[in-house]
């Protein structure tokens, strides 16, 4: 039995047939709630509700609705007002239809609510509802009435009740234009391939696994603080920068998810990058006949220079002295000989 409060009570009309219900909340929040508080002493801000016309607070119970008119007035509108409504589905979950359910689109999906029984003449036909849907593998697609607007929901079993999910109206989806990207983008078969290893390497997920660690976070912050204990400290944010190349990175991810799991890296059956060389590393490894022939050159112009003036001079400069040093240590020794017999 579900313990939780009814927030809406009617019946769910199933043709002829009439089931009473109570909707409740199939889901809770389970976010942590801050208060606004004066930064100076701590004191808490509270809203206080005036009326205008006589200037004073006023109690919840003093408080209803009203329609603002196009000229300002307005008009007083009561729950009464609003329970009397002229549709059908103002008091009854209405099934309009029974559809796939890979019909709905996702986008549609709003608030979830539990459909319960209420009373024991509901059980009979609130069973037959929920085997019909559950024999026929589709769900129901119903109107109602909640919070002063007919909205639209998805009738759906889970486990051994009936689920309600609101739905938006086809009209409240935007649709998508110019959210995709406008370039033109070719992908490669390889690339699908590296996304699809990557999919196939994380795999399924446990839902129930899965858990809400910003919130555990903030309760760590509010427990030290309340201790007067040292706040926990954040970690180092990843090292980012661009990726330059989209191959490389599906791979390493690739390879990371999988070590990540426990397998070992040459199972992982990731084809590394072909490093490719750089002009930078050529000159260690220049061939023998092109550096000889460049230095035969250079010599024969050091050495012809050299023989018009007398290499008796000392007074020569730095770049002279450097300039014949080089010529004496290169391989054009020999060739020397030729140009003196000249």
């Amino acid at each position: 039995m579900l313990h939780v409060r009814s927030i809406w009570n009617g019946a769910i009309s199933f043709g002829l047939v009439s089931i009473p219900i109570k909707l409740v909340n199939a889901t809770e929040s389970h976010s942590i709630s801050f208060r606004q508080i004066h930064t100076e002493d701590g004191g808490r801000i509270r809203y206080r509700k005036f009326c205008e016309l006589e200037d004073r607070e006023v109690t919840q119970g003093e408080i209803g609705k009203g329609y603002e008119d196009a000229d300002g007035s307005i008009i007083p509108i009561t729950d009464e007002d609003l329970s009397s409504l002229p549709i059908p589905t103002a008091k009854t979950i209405e099934i309009v239809a029974f559809v796939p359910a890979d019909r709905i689109d996702p986008l549609q999906m709003d608030a979830a609510y539990y459909l319960q029984a209420s009373g024991a003449p509901a059980a009979k036909p609130y069973t037959l509802l929920r085997e019909a849907l559950k024999r026929s593998n589709k769900v129901a697609i119903a109107k109602f009435a909640l919070r002063g607007r007919e909205r639209l929901g998805m009738l759906r079993v889970v486990g051994d009740a009936i689920a309600m999910h609101g739905l938006l109206w086809p009209d409240e989806v935007r649709a998508p234009e110019g959210v995709a990207p406008d370039t033109d983008v070719t992908v490669r078969d390889k690339e699908l391939d590296l996304a699809d290893a990557l999919m196939d390497t994380l795999g399924e997920v446990d839902l129930e696994d899965l858990h809400d660690e910003y919130r555990e976070a903030v309760e760590e912050v509010i427990a030290a603080k309340a201790s007067g204990e040292a706040l926990p400290q954040a970690p180092e944010p990843a090292a980012g920068g661009k990726v330059l190349d989209l191959m490389a990175a599906l791979e390493n991810s690739v390879r990371a998810a999988r070590e990540s799991r426990g397998e070992e890296a040459e199972h992982a059956e990731v084809k590394s990058l072909p490093q490719r060389k750089t002009a930078r590393a050529a000159p260690k490894q220049t061939g023998g006949k092109k550096s000889a022939s460049t230095a035969k050159k250079t010599a024969a112009k050091k050495t012809t220079a050299s023989a018009k003036k007398s290499t008796a001079k000392s007074g020569q400069g730095t770049k002279k002295t450097a300039s014949k040093s080089t010529a004496k240590k290169t391989p054009a020794k020999k060739t020397t000989p030729r140009k003196r017999s000249a």
